[in-house]
């Protein structure tokens, strides 16, 4: 396993997609203060804008790259790519963490699916396809982190095009790393991240302070940092209300359903209500 200080440290570069804002510009701060060269992508220009200068004062103008950039399309991927061999020449860290969650049901138009899927899913592959063989070929040690969702695992009713674009995430990610530690000489690793509940603009909806339950970005990221210099691909987050036994039960009960043959969904289903706080309070 590859010391994570041989990656993250001085003269080394990180990109972040979705950087300008809550997890991704929390990273970015880590990254800078770690004495990389730090380059955030967003589509938001306004913000994108407040967070280089924020990043430049922890690292430097000539330390920082802000590219606008929209992750749901592919040539804007590539755009940025080129950009940064240009400016910084090669890429250790690779966070493709953008994402959106606007709601959904089953039968929302067409274009709200294409659009989440485009984002939160094809984002994630595209960087990884756009950004992996460089990253792969220079020969130094690196980390692919992608920022998925325990929605992508347990699949809660309601906004379920954010369910399938998380559940492929993590279901890209673990076929990523086993591609990787299968490639004779490759000192690439991939990581999915996988947050509690976080204060940040995606989830804060009308809220203006953070609730109790919620964890920092910050909190989020520290957490994720400690986890990946233990060599873990699965950073499963805890928050404030929910511990991690938790979240590994509810987990458990979820692909429980294909293996006891109940109702898909049954944490939620009014037969299975008993049986689920029972298995519970018996964990």
């Amino acid at each position: 396993m590859t010391d994570l200080k041989d990656i993250i440290k001085q003269d080394n570069v990180a990109v972040v997609t979705g950087g300008a804002s809550g997890i991704g510009l929390a990273a970015a701060r880590r990254f800078a203060e770690a004495g990389m060269f730090v380059t955030i992508a967003d589509r938001n220009a306004d913000q994108l804008a407040e967070a280089r200068i924020e990043l430049e004062v922890i690292a430097g103008e000539a330390n920082v790259m802000a590219v606008e950039t929209d992750v749901a399309h592919r040539h804007e991927l590539e755009a940025l790519e080129r950009a940064v061999q240009q400016r910084f020449a090669r890429v250790h860290v690779l966070m493709n963490n953008a994402g959106i969650q606007p709601d959904t049901s089953i039968f929302s138009a067409e274009a709200n699916w294409d659009h989440i899927l485009a984002v939160n899913l094809m984002g994630v592959i595209h960087g990884t396809q756009v950004f992996g063989p460089n990253m792969l070929a220079h020969g130094e040690p690196g980390l692919i982190i992608n920022t998925g969702s325990k929605q992508g695992i347990t699949t809660p009713p309601g906004n379920p095009a954010y369910n399938v674009s998380k559940s492929g995430v993590k279901v890209f990610t673990e076929a990523l790393q086993h591609e990787l530690r299968n490639t004779e000489g490759a000192k690439l690793s991939a990581h999915l991240l996988i947050p509690g509940f976080v204060y940040t603009a995606l989830t804060k909806g009308d809220r203006t302070e953070k609730p109790d339950a919620a964890w920092t970005p910050a909190q989020t990221v520290d957490f994720m940092l400690e986890s990946l210099a233990r060599g873990d691909f699965y950073i499963l987050c805890p928050d404030n209300d929910v511990p991690r036994k938790l979240d590994e039960n509810r987990m458990a009960w979820a692909i429980g359903d294909i293996i006891e043959n109940r109702p898909p969904l049954s944490r939620w289903h009014k037969d299975y209500a008993e049986a689920f706080r029972t298995f519970l309070e018996d964990r």
